[in-house]
C-alpha cells in the first residue's frame, strides 16, 4: 500500500501573528495587482508506504532536536547572513511518523497524487535534494519568492506529477508554487541534456 497525499494549511494556521501579517501581505499584493483578495495556503505531504509514514514540509527551526524531526536541510530566512542565527532559518522535514502541525485546519485536504509505490519512494528520494535559497526572496530567478509551497511543488514537480494541473482550495492562493515548478523544470531539462555515458566521447572516438 502507498499513497502521496497533499495537505493545504491556511498560512498561520494556529498562530495569529502569521495570519495577520498574511492578510496585511495579501491585502497589499492584491491592491498593487488590482484583484481581488485571496486566502493563502501553506502546502505539506504525507507519504504512505509498507514501512511506515513520512510528513515533508517547510517549517522554522524550533530548535536543536531537527533529528527527531527528520531535518534533511535548513536554509536562511530573509538574508543569508542572517542564516546564522536560529530564529531565521527554516528546515526541511522527512519525518518518519511525523504529523503535520494544524493538520484539523486543513482545507480540501488531503489531496490525493498517486498511490504508485515506486512514486511514493521517488518523492522521498528527493527531499532531501530540494534546493535551499534564501526564504521570501527569488535568488533563482523565478518572479516568485521562494518559501514552503516552492519546496513542495518542486518535489512533486521532480517526482512525475504534474504540479501544474495541482490549485490551492477555492478562492485561494499559494505564493511560490510557480518557482518551485520553474526550477524542477530546469533541472529537469538540464539532465535531458546532459549526455549519457554511451553519448561520452572516448579515447578510441
Amino acid at each position: 500500500m502507498a499513497a502521496v497525499d497533499l495537505y493545504w494549511l491556511p498560512l498561520g494556521a494556529g498562530g495569529h501573528f502569521v495570519r495577520l501579517n498574511g492578510r496585511i501581505y495579501e491585502a497589499l499584493t492584491a491592491r498593487l495587482q488590482r484583484r481581488p483578495a485571496c486566502d493563502l495556503y501553506h502546502s505539506a505531504l504525507q507519504v504512505e508506504l509498507p514501512e511506515g509514514t513520512f510528513v515533508i514540509e517547510q517549517a522554522p527551526v524550533h530548535d536543536w532536536s531537527g533529528k527527531v524531526r527528520g531535518v534533511v536541510a535548513e536554509g536562511a530566512v530573509g538574508a543569508r547572513w542572517a542564516g546564522r542565527f536560529r530564529i531565521f532559518r527554516y528546515e526541511i522535514r522527512l519525518w518518519r511518523y511525523g504529523h503535520i502541525p494544524d493538520v484539523a485546519e486543513a482545507v480540501d485536504s488531503p489531496r490525493p497524487l498517486s498511490d504508485r509505490e515506486a512514486c511514493a519512494r521517488r518523492v522521498l528520494e528527493l527531499v532531501p535534494r530540494v534546493p535551499t535559497p534564501v526564504w521570501g526572496r527569488d535568488q533563482l530567478g523565478t518572479g516568485e519568492m521562494w518559501n514552503s509551497n516552492s519546496v513542495i511543488a518542486w518535489v512533486i514537480a521532480r517526482s512525475g506529477i504534474d504540479a501544474e494541473s495541482i490549485r490551492p482550495p477555492k478562492r485561494g492562493r499559494a505564493p511560490g508554487w510557480q518557482a518551485g515548478i520553474a526550477v524542477a523544470q530546469r533541472k529537469d531539462r538540464k539532465s535531458r541534456a546532459a549526455p549519457t555515458p554511451q553519448d561520452r566521447p572516448t579515447a578510441d572516438r
